[in-house]
């Protein structure tokens, strides 16, 4: 009997069903695309090392009828290499060739363009040419002009320079001082006029910044007033400036945000009524700070706020913000507001009247409405005694502010703001420019503690800490280091703030700055020094210009 037995012939897995004919397929297609990129790795390799080998490529190309180099290359490549750069390197590489220039400004990639300008004719064409550019099509544009370093030998108009000179001299200097002035106050409406006639048929913007530190010019309205009417005597140029901003308000279609910090009279208080009630009732940030409107104008009122429901940030003067704009916050068609920026200027509280702020009703009420509700408060030479009436216990004040010249804060203030905001505030600031040759104030002058020690004791939140032109003793400044620690990121205090006691400089064994360092740094858990350079501090330099940018960002932290 024969029995036959057939052996299976071996074959690939799965070959008789359909999904192992696709595995299959799969990976023959995959090994030729590797066999591929090895051989053109073998080329690419053989191409380098073979000298004029790239000539010959480049010849065989022309001959074929294709463009050679980086301006073959379509102008969609171009622009999405371009969107990899920064701003810098993409202008370096726009340079190579005409079709890599006309490729850098497109608009995809100049969503938002942030510009910080001196106040100089040499700024002008530059300008110019970046808004001609730009301001068509640009959804974010923040500007900031400053005539900081344009003028030289004195700190503003009538200033005598420095150094005695006699009558005579002093009346030239002043005179120079004045035509320079002058130069600078036309050449900051030139430059604004620039950028409002670039942006005013943009329809795509969404967010709009303007800032202007003239400050110099504004810390006396009347002295600003009289320079204007020089540079534009008929008022043409201001009208202009204004028209034009209320037709870019009339023209947005898309502005969520809009703010305007000390800028030379170009927001006037119809300004706002430009705006759509579409755009109005879905603006998400405000900002309007100008301490230079006369008399009792605002440039906004209740009735104009009560289209913004869907307002999320705001930043006024104190004394626009109302007890009424309060009401109009909390009522039930408004979506909570997150972040109120207020500016109290000693000019405003000159001219206008405190009676009408939010009462602590009104406060407990907005942070009824708004949980989250943060504020942030700068206050320029403000007495103790309507800082009192200004800090009611129910304000969420996250933040706060002082710039003196001509009136110091007093412990008191201090010791209220760390026991009614120990549970919300984080950054604490306290600048000091009066020219007083007895010293600086010491805020724990008759205490038996120290209000900065107790305001760190208190503030659990404390993260920033600047001070300068008020007496900080040593011991004090270690026990703020130990009671924050790691917390603290910031302790900014000036050299010439720092004090010792006797007993520390009378002990001859140990160095007290040195100490000083070691304790300080050993508290933060960081390396620590005192600011050796005031002007090395822009909060101090400029705290116009601090103080909106902090709002910025303060705004934008949602």
């Amino acid at each position: 009997m024969l029995l036959f037995l057939s052996v299976p012939q071996p074959r690939p897995p799965g070959a008789r069903t359909r999904a192992g004919a696709a595995r299959v397929a799969r990976w023959r297609r995959r090994r030729l695309r590797l066999q591929q990129l090895r051989r053109l790795r073998g080329l690419l390799r053989g191409l380098r090392g073979r000298p004029g080998a790239g000539s010959r490529r480049r010849r065989r190309m022309a001959l074929c009828g294709q463009a050679a180099g980086a301006a073959s290359l379509p102008s969609e490549l171009i622009v999405h290499i371009f969107s990899f750069l920064p701003a810098p390197d993409r202008l370096r590489a726009s340079a190579s060739c005409s079709h890599w220039r006309e490729c850098l400004f497109y608009p995809a990639l100049w969503p938002q363009l942030r510009i910080c300008l001196r106040v100089s004719p040499a700024e002008q064409p530059r300008l110019e040419f970046l808004m001609r550019k730009c301001g068509w099509f640009v959804r974010e544009l923040r500007v900031e002009f400053a005539a900081e370093n344009y003028l030289s030998g004195g700190g503003g108009p009538g200033d005598g320079g420095g150094t005695d000179t006699g009558t005579g001299g002093e009346e030239v200097e002043a005179m120079q001082l004045s035509t320079r002035w002058l130069e600078v106050l036309r050449t900051y409406l030139e430059l604004v006029l620039c950028v409002l006639v670039s942006i005013r048929n943009n329809r795509n913007l969404q967010k709009f910044s303007l800032f202007g530190d003239i400050s110099v010019l504004q810390q006396q309205g009347s002295l600003s007033n009289t320079y204007l009417s020089k540079v534009d005597p008929d008022g043409k140029k201001i009208k202009q400036i204004q028209q034009l901003f209320e037709e870019i308000l009339s023209n947005s279609r898309q502005l969520k945000w809009l703010s305007c910090g000390f800028m030379l009279e170009i927001v006037t208080p119809t300004s706002l009524s430009s705006l759509s009630n579409a755009i109005a009732n879905t603006m998400e940030h405000l900002s309007l700070l100008d301490n230079n409107i006369p008399g009792n104008s605002t440039l906004i009122t209740a009735v104009e706020l009560e289209r913004f429901v869907n307002l999320r940030s705001l930043a006024l003067d104190f004394c626009d913000f109302t007890a009424e704009m309060a009401r109009v916050l909390t009522d039930s068609n408004h979506v909570p507001l997150q972040r109120l920026s207020l500016l109290v200027h000693n000019v405003s509280v000159m001219h206008k009247s405190l009676d009408n702020m939010p009462n602590d009703e009104h406060w407990k009420a907005l942070s009824r409405k708004s949980t989250s509700l943060r504020v942030y408060i700068m206050a320029f030479d403000i007495k103790s005694e309507d800082m009192l009436k200004i800090l009611k216990p129910s304000i969420p004040l996250e933040r706060i502010h002082f710039d003196s010249y001509i009136t110091c804060v007093s412990g008191a203030i201090v010791d209220l703001i760390s026991r009614q905001y120990d549970k919300f505030l984080t950054h604490f600031i306290l600048m000091n420019d009066v020219i007083d040759t007895s010293g600086f104030p010491d805020l724990s002058d008759n205490r038996n503690e120290d209000p900065l020690v107790l305001l760190a004791w208190r503030c659990t939140k404390l993260s920033l800490l600047a001070i300068h032109g008020y007496t900080v003793w040593a011991h004090n400044l270690i026990a703020i280091a130990r009671l924050r620690g790691s917390d603290l990121k910031m302790l900014e205090v000036t050299e010439e703030s720092i004090d010792f006691d006797q007993g520390e400089l009378a002990d001859q064994d140990v160095d007290p700055v040195h100490n000083l360092i070691e304790q300080v740094s050993l508290g933060l858990g960081q390396p620590w020094h005192a600011v050796m350079d005031i002007e090395s501090l822009s909060v101090f330099t400029e705290p116009n210009r601090h103080f909106y940018r902090e709002m910025q960002s303060f705004s934008e932290d949602i």
